[in-house]
């Protein structure tokens, strides 16, 4: 627990003068931890190092790619997408070995590049309408966990869904989104504002997108039969351990944030 503690104070330490300063610190920020993030997850994959390094490079200009623009939309244009995909379909060629690259392979790397850097890219682009709406994600993201962990504890009694993450309970889940909504909203409303019930619902279904993400990196890890992404922060684990519930958060408010 200290060890989680200390850890815990350190990112902090890093993360609010990053957040404050904004400009081009930020990107820089959100790139280094985005390509820590793919490749905690490129490293558990058996597939020849080369394309490892060249999802590296592509995840890298994705997660940058139009990190000044307030909409999100254009990093799902037609002829990025394209040529990606033509990368990864190539890849296949370069790599004559079937049994060591098959077609699965450069369709799984495509798709991991193509979410984690829809993913950071969001935790970017989040930064331009401003410091308190990135701290509205995290504190939804950190509410819900916290008390999910504790209304679990305390009443848990239903299992969630036990073959992802056996610790999670339907009771846990039910706190967590209540005090998340309650404590998110306050929060959004006091020092943002906005009309009281949008922003109630609102911050619900993010409580709700934050704990499917924690879910989702959980089933990845399952998959690799891995405990955590990495052992990067003592006590949390890797980049997608921390973030797993918020890049969902974030990703969630700006899809709101384009259809209103």
């Amino acid at each position: 627990m200290k060890k989680r503690i200390i850890s815990a104070i350190v990112m902090i330490m890093i993360f609010v003068p990053i957040l404050l300063l904004g400009d081009i610190y930020y990107p820089i920020f959100g790139g280094i931890i985005g390509v820590m993030g793919l490749w905690e997850i490129l490293k558990e994959e058996k597939v020849p190092m080369v394309m490892k390094i060249i999802s590296l490079f592509v995840g890298l200009f994705l997660i940058l790619y139009n990190y000044k623009e307030l909409s999100f939309n254009n990093i799902y244009s037609f002829p990025i997408i394209v040529i990606i995909l033509f990368i990864y379909m190539f890849s296949i060629i370069i790599n004559r070995d079937i049994k060591k690259y098959t077609y699965k392979d450069s369709l799984l790397l495509f798709s991991i590049v193509l979410l984690l850097g829809i993913f950071f890219n969001s935790f970017i682009k989040i930064r331009l309408f401003g410091v308190y709406t990135v701290l509205y994600c995290f504190i939804i993201s950190s509410i819900t966990d916290t008390f999910a962990y504790l209304g679990g504890s305390m009443l848990g009694k239903h299992k969630l869904i036990p073959s992802i993450s056996p610790n999670k309970t339907v009771e846990g889940s039910i706190c967590g989104s209540v005090m998340g909504t309650i404590i998110g909203s306050v929060f959004y409303l006091l020092v943002i504002g906005g009309n009281i019930l949008e922003i109630i619902l609102l911050t619900f279904v993010l409580t709700i997108l934050g704990q499917i993400g924690d879910l989702f990196f959980s089933s990845i890890k399952r998959h690799y039969e891995i405990k955590d992404f990495s052992n990067l922060i003592p006590g949390h684990g890797g980049v997608l351990d921390r973030l797993d519930s918020v890049l969902f958060v974030i990703l969630g408010f700006l899809l709101y944030i384009n259809i209103i």
